[in-house]
């Protein structure tokens, strides 16, 4: 038996058009007074987040907007966006964008109100306390980050990811528009949907996994795989990018409770180092990562492979295995997702700094199976080599 709890704030609108209604559903959730816009450059951009800031001014908000933020966020620039937030008065934080930009506006919110930088928090030197209220409008699907209680800033001195979690951090509101996802390019598409499905399986596998996570994960995991390679293929295919959305939702109130795990270990250890996106550095050790564990806790992933269709409920739990670990390889070579050594910059004299922030990182614990410094240089260098050295040999 296993006592766990449940909690998420956050009020959730999902649907086409949803993005349209945001100024009334701020007045329902009480919003009131000045409002920091967060996104990122890009979307900035393309002109995605003009008609919701005209919406916004049309009904009487005063507004800034900061752009100034990398696809794996600052320390610097959280602290950045904090002065300005509180030069222009702000109480309210609106996020639009990916990961990057939701992650920001949660540091803001945190930064804006509190003082300090990210590492104050990390280390206990200021509490998580009178956080602004943050609202989220995701335009990849992906990370999940509107409905989660984290959010991962890179130390730009070190190129540390430092993990800011607390409840106070979840969203106010996140609003699911499935429009905003229209014209995201296929290969952002591939790398964020695969991020949106390691989420649903680290945070159904992790060693502080829950049975509420796990309902949520189940449903995130069939949905994902089902999904993303329609997204991927057709853009404008509605029905799929629906359910990419929802999708990744499911992925975020799972992982949102329990942790993640060493995929996203070596993931935000490369980003770190390399500025690799996110979505992409996953990806890369997502098949790796399933196979060590997959040794290790074989009963677990036959389930895994049964519940994505990989394998059916007749086969053995060895066979089910095969068929998850190469199912997966076939799945993300679909999309296109590239090799490890194929990613810029990355050199395999940083093996070991890559190996020392994945220890470092406060998610290692929580993997499935017990990993060493000497297995995340085994998965390293087998996601660099495109091929496996793993005892079983699995495909």
């Amino acid at each position: 038996m296993q006592d766990y709890s449940y909690f998420c704030q956050t009020r959730i609108e999902m649907g086409f058009g949803q993005s349209q209604h945001l100024p009334a559903l701020l007045a329902a959730s009480g919003v009131k007074g000045a409002i920091l816009l967060v996104t990122d450059p890009g979307i900035a951009e393309i002109g995605v987040v003009d008609p919701i800031r005209q919406s916004l001014e049309a009904a009487g908000y005063q507004l800034r907007q900061f752009d100034r933020l990398s696809q794996n966020p600052r320390d610097t620039e959280c602290m950045e966006g904090a002065r300005l937030f509180i030069e222009m008065g702000a109480e309210v934080v609106i996020a639009i964008g990916g990961g990057s930009a939701m992650d920001t506006g949660k540091a803001i919110a945190l930064l804006g109100k509190n003082g300090g930088t990210p590492l104050d928090y990390i280390e206990g030197r200021k509490c998580y306390e009178r956080i602004a209220p943050v609202i989220c409008l995701p335009t990849t699907a992906g990370t999940g980050s509107e409905v989660t209680r984290s959010a991962v800033i890179t130390e730009e001195s070190t190129h540390r990811k430092l993990t800011l979690k607390h409840e106070q951090l979840r969203p106010r509101l996140a609003i699911l528009d499935p429009s905003l996802t229209l014209t995201v390019p296929p290969s952002v598409t591939a790398a964020t949907g695969v991020d949106a499905l390691v989420h649903a399986i680290e945070g159904s596998t992790c060693k502080v996994t829950h049975p509420i996570a796990q309902a949520f994960g189940a449903r995130a995991m069939q949905t994902i795989i089902s999904a993303l390679p329609s997204a991927y293929k057709e853009g404008q295919n509605k029905k799929a990018r629906f359910a990419m959305m929802e999708g990744s939702l499911l992925a975020g109130l799972c992982f949102g409770s329990t942790d993640v795990a060493a995929v996203h270990c070596l993931a935000e250890a490369l980003g770190g180092l390399y500025d690799t996106p996110h979505g992409i550095a996953n990806a890369v050790f997502l098949p790796y990562v399933l196979a060590f564990n997959a040794e290790g806790e074989p009963s677990l992933h036959a389930k895994l492979s049964r519940l994505m269709n990989f394998a059916r409920e007749a086969d053995s739990n060895a066979l089910a295995v095969e068929k998850l670990i190469h199912g997966i390889h076939e799945w993300t070579a679909a999309l296109q997702i590239p090799k490890l050594k194929d990613l810029p910059k990355v050199e395999q004299k940083d093996f070991p700094r890559l190996i020392e922030l994945a220890m470092q990182n406060s998610s290692t614990p929580s993997n499935s199976r017990t990993i060493t410094a000497a297995d995340y240089q085994d998965i390293i260098e087998a996601a660099y080599d495109g091929g496996f050295r793993s005892k079983k040999r699995l495909p």
